[in-house]
């Protein structure tokens, strides 16, 4: 069985390891062709999956296409392109007979900040959760009209191997704590917070792509036990052995600046993820696939070991959150 995957970024990645691991056979998506430090049996195809016929030749001969695109971070692009970039896939999948699973986020719920459970209804009032619930409608009444099988893995917040500039444990974070520099971050840090280990985000997607019976709802992805943003700091502080250091940026400047700066304005209708409580519930997939989470602290030891291969990128990347 061949597997096609869009995208090789962190979920991408995670994905192509998990499917490996039970010895299938994965082909990579991008637009360059190229992904660096990746087994020599995976094969990685140069196509842009915004134009339809290049998605289609790379699609080629699938049994299971995984969608593990991100455009660009704006909520501009995720209503002009996103649109584009799932349907094309979508119809890529299709002409292969394929099944698809596509890699999604929490966005198209509303502001709920506890239990958040896939039946809730898909509604938001940020627009980019509105770009969201456009997309995932039309893949899941794509499913609905037979026109191909699609399943939805939705993650929170996630973290691990190659999820830099993406992550709020990220570039602006870990790099940082390692030379001893404030950890930066945004919201209230006391309140709990679900966060997505980038690993077991690829694991629940393989899983969900090998069953026969998981396509036509969404799955939300096992999480640790959730807890503060600070007690995650706290136990990162440790595996690290500096004392934390932390600055949070008030909202009023996140606002101020988010005039001049897009990625903070783009951050700043986000806010409600982090001003109240935010736990995910995953007891549906742990209920048919059985709990994969990994233990927190394992998950974080991993992402520090990562993070300290960078060196001297690290360097770099601590400059950035300077």
């Amino acid at each position: 069985m061949k597997n096609v995957i869009f995208g090789t970024g962190p979920l991408g990645r995670a994905t192509m390891n998990a499917l490996l691991a039970r010895g299938e056979v994965v082909q990579m998506v991008n637009r360059s062709g190229i992904m660096p430090n990746i087994p020599s049996r995976v094969k990685v195809i140069k196509a842009d999956a915004y134009n339809l016929e290049s998605a289609k030749q790379a699609a080629f001969g699938a049994s299971v296409v995984y969608n593990c695109t991100a455009p660009e971070y704006t909520a501009k692009a995720w209503t002009t392109q996103l649109p584009i970039l799932w349907s094309n896939i979508l119809e890529s999948a299709a002409a292969q007979n394929a099944k698809l699973v596509i890699g999604d986020n929490l966005y198209l719920y509303d502001q709920v900040g506890i239990n958040i459970h896939e039946d809730l209804p898909m509604q938001s009032s940020t627009n980019k959760g509105k770009a969201r619930i456009l997309a995932a409608t039309k893949m899941l009444e794509a499913h609905k009209r037979g026109l191909v099988e699609v399943a939805m893995l939705r993650g929170a917040d996630f973290f691990g191997e190659y999820a830099t500039n993406q992550s709020h444990l990220g570039s602006r974070v870990i790099p940082a704590m390692l030379h001893g520099k404030p950890a930066q971050m945004i919201g209230n840090l006391e309140l709990p917070h679900s966060m997505t280990y980038i690993k077991d985000f690829g694991l629940a997607t393989a899983m969900v792509g090998a069953s026969n019976d998981a396509y036509g709802q969404a799955w939300h992805v096992p999480n640790a036990p959730t807890i503060s943003r600070r007690k995650i700091l706290e136990t990162l502080a440790g595996i690290i052995g500096q004392p934390l250091k932390v600055q949070v940026m008030p909202k009023f400047l996140m606002s101020a600046l988010g005039l001049f700066i897009e990625p903070l304005r783009e951050v700043g209708e986000m806010m409600y993820q982090f001003e109240q409580p935010y736990i995910v519930n995953h007891n549906k997939f742990i209920t048919k696939f059985g709990d994969i989470h990994t233990p927190l602290e394992t998950a974080l030891e991993d992402t520090v070991t990562w993070f300290r291969t960078l060196e001297p990128s690290v360097k770099q990347l601590t400059k950035q959150t300077a």
